[in-house]
């Protein structure tokens, strides 16, 4: 076995994933995802349709067609075909189509009880099959369906089918674990009886994920003869899908010497397309793919990495056209921060960085993941914390919401030490909260400033459960800004407005006060 021979890819993302539950693609999203697979992947074939579908699949299968003839890629398009003498081969001749990927029974059980054939019937009408596609000009590969079974429990049978092909003009015979039952074990000793006997014949290996062992079967079948694997995008298929082609790409690259064509730096970009065109999400912690596989949690990591790259394998994320992150969260320490802190350019005072580590970790207990994009939010907002001095805070509330019923709350405020409490309702739960400060005020005979503006924005990127930044502008005879940070937007208002009546108190304090004297400045400065 030449170790740097060439291991050709198919990928059946468009005939063999679409038979994922609830998958459809439309004609245009076949030919858009066909275009990515060949020109930017680079993968060396597609099957793209099974014959006689639907009128639907076959304007699919020619959107696809009359654009590879103009590449000149018509011979690199296959649709899976029937032994259907002359229906299948007319439907490929009618869909512009030059090889058809012939679906013959490799196992005993499913030749005797789904097509209730002989032996001799099944090898006559496949030969017929062949010849009549053949005068048609369609090129013919073979399936052996149930091949993986075949071997276990009818090996004759398999062997006399393979042996009955490699004598007919069969360009590659293709070997599917179509129940996903094999063990790596089996697929080597499979591989090893089968090339060691036809060493001249190239046999494809497709294998399915049933038992979460595709690629790990993949291995084996390259390691031990298989010319041509099949593969996914995102390990689209049946039950528990195909063999991902992300995931074998990059075991090909990193465990053997065999030479691939397709290009790994773009699976990201077409993996993320065909998770929208497909409705299929990519599970977070997917290999090569998922959002979370580059992504360090664990301060430890972070500080690892920093020293000598301690935490990275041999996957790096920009083979794939991706980044690694680091994460933040409650299990963030200071090593995660800095490396975000890098990337977006800040650099911290040490207490600084102190005090948001602090608030990422008291944030990561509200929501599952603070990212790169929450972190200038949260600066922004522990700088301001620190240039007020805190004499008033909202020490409990409980606040209603109902349908048909006006939003209500009963408050809490801590002022210089004492508490104040009061209840109100109004037209919104921020509403209620102000008519309910509104009260403590009276009751101290204070003014409230005029709210003149009020602005929500979440970080870019953001989702259901990113933070809610709320910016609250004030004119209390100067126009000031208070800001609020929390995944919730009401309690980010309370929170900005917290901050008001902390700067409204220091307003208030007599101009020779300690306060005015240390914190003066900083008020004058947020007040612009």
């Amino acid at each position: 076995m030449k170790e740097d021979r060439k291991i050709e890819i198919m990928d059946t993302t468009l005939r063999d994933g679409e038979q994922t539950s609830g998958v459809a693609f439309l004609p245009s999203e076949k030919l858009q995802i066909a275009k990515l697979l060949l020109e930017e992947l680079k993968v060396d074939r597609i099957e793209v349709a099974s014959a006689r579908v639907s009128d639907g699949e076959l304007a699919g299968v020619q959107k696809i067609t009359k654009w590879a003839e103009e590449k000149g890629y018509l011979d690199r398009v296959e649709v899976l075909g029937f032994v259907d003498t002359p229906a299948s081969v007319d439907w490929l001749v009618s869909a512009g189509t030059k090889v058809m990927n012939l679906l013959t029974k490799g196992s005993l059980n499913h030749l005797t009880h789904q097509l209730k054939k002989t032996q001799e019937q099944h090898f006559e009408e496949i030969a017929t099959c062949i010849d009549y596609a053949e005068s048609k000009g369609i090129l013919v590969n073979v399936y052996l369906e149930d091949w993986s079974n075949g071997m276990r429990n009818s090996p004759k049978y398999t062997l006399d089918l393979i042996d009955f092909l490699s004598k007919l003009s069969v360009k590659r015979i293709m070997l599917p674990d179509t129940l996903g039952l094999l063990s790596p074990e089996e697929t080597k000793s499979y591989f090893i009886e089968i090339t060691t006997k036809y060493p001249n014949v190239h046999f494809d290996f497709h294998a399915h994920n049933d038992y979460d062992l595709a690629v790990a079967n993949v291995m084996e079948a390259i390691l031990h003869g298989a010319a041509g694997i099949h593969t996914t995008i995102n390990g689209l298929g049946e039950r528990a899908g195909n063999a991902p082609l992300e995931s074998v790409i990059a075991v090909i690259k990193d465990f053997t010497d065999f030479k691939i064509n397709a290009q790994e730096q773009k699976v990201y970009r077409v993996s993320k397309l065909v998770e929208q065109f497909s409705g299929q999400h990519i599970p977070a912690n997917k290999p090569v793919v998922g959002e979370n596989v580059f992504t360090q949690t664990a301060g430890i990591h972070a500080d690892g990495d920093n020293k000598k790259n301690l935490y990275f394998n041999d996957l790096m994320p920009e083979r794939f056209g991706r980044q690694r992150k680091y994460a933040l969260g409650k299990t963030s320490g200071k090593a995660n921060i800095l490396k975000n802190l890098e990337e977006l350019g800040i650099s911290l005072e040490k207490e600084e960085l102190a005090k948001v580590t602090q608030r990422i970790i008291e944030l990561g207990d509200k929501k599952e993941r603070v990212t790169t994009e929450d972190l200038p939010y949260i600066i922004s907002d522990v700088l301001q914390n620190n240039s007020i001095v805190k004499d008033i805070s909202i020490e409990g509330y409980h606040m209603t919401h109902s349908k048909g019923l006006k939003p209500s709350i009963q408050l809490r405020l801590n002022i210089h030490g004492e508490s104040y409490d009061a209840s109100a309702t109004g037209d919104g739960q921020y509403d209620s909260f102000m008519k309910a400060v509104k009260k403590i005020y009276k009751s101290r005979k204070k003014q409230l400033p005029k709210l003149i503006d009020y602005h929500v924005s979440i970080p870019p990127g953001g989702k259901t459960d990113a933070f809610v930044e709320t910016v609250i502008t004030w004119d209390f005879g100067k126009i000031f800004k208070t800001k609020g940070l929390d995944p919730d937007q009401t309690v980010a208002a309370m929170m900005a407005t917290e901050k008001m009546l902390n700067i409204l108190e220091n307003f208030n304090q007599p101009s020779n006060s300690e306060e005015s004297k240390i914190y003066g400045n900083e008020y004058r400065a947020i007040a612009r």
